[in-house]
């Protein structure tokens, strides 16, 4: 059985998790959603979706993202990577040995600080937009959709968006969302983002 995240230990301690972009400024914004026509890279919303830790690539990102967030003593964060990492706490879905933990927290310290490297995002809705999920794939579509081409950026918004709305990410759906057919976003789509609708779709 799964185990709930506990995401309430982290807002208990004020641990930032999620940030908004700084410099990049959106083309159009909305009291729903901010577009960017170019995409921004500054957009770090952690845990925003179901889908859980399933590597320790993944994990080190994730701890990058809060060290980059979270100017707090070295103390403090080693006992937030350290809880994030114990898998009966519900971000990850491994067990990870003591030794390895210590070797990838020990790098996190010494390379940490930079932004860490980022997907693009396009449209970022805001909390408590009141937005149903057919609103918000509608929005994205007519936004995303007026690119002259559909890219691997933009199948990866309507991916993300599809799984905040708490629905299964299928190739139609995409297809649908975009107005395009089913065999361009086959041809579109590599093996990462693949790799990323199926643990996206794990936890839906």
């Amino acid at each position: 059985m799964s185990q709930e995240r506990k995401i309430k230990w982290l807002n208990d301690r004020r641990i930032r998790y999620r940030i908004d972009p700084i410099n990049d400024k959106p083309t159009q914004d909305t009291t729903k959603y901010a577009y960017y026509a170019n995409g921004t890279y500054e957009c770090y919303h952690l845990f925003r979706s179901k889908a859980k830790i399933t590597t320790y690539k993944s994990l080190k990102w994730h701890m990058l993202v809060l060290y980059y967030l979270n100017p707090d003593p070295d103390e403090e964060l080693y006992t937030v990577f350290r809880f994030i990492a114990d898998k009966e706490n519900g971000f990850v879905t491994f067990f990870i040995s003591e030794k390895i933990l210590n070797n990838m927290i020990e790098d996190v310290f010494s390379q940490g600080g930079d932004p860490p490297s980022n997907r693009i995002r396009k449209v970022i809705f805001k909390d408590y937009s009141g937005l149903t999920p057919e609103e918000k794939m509608s929005i994205v579509g007519k936004l995303i959709g007026r690119a002259s081409k559909v890219d691997q950026e933009t199948i990866y918004q309507c991916m993300l968006d599809l799984n905040h709305s708490g629905k299964k990410i299928t190739i139609s759906k995409i297809a649908g969302l975009l107005d395009c057919s089913s065999r361009t976003i086959y041809r579109t789509m590599n093996k990462e983002l693949t790799h990323e609708k199926t643990l996206l779709n794990e936890e839906v």
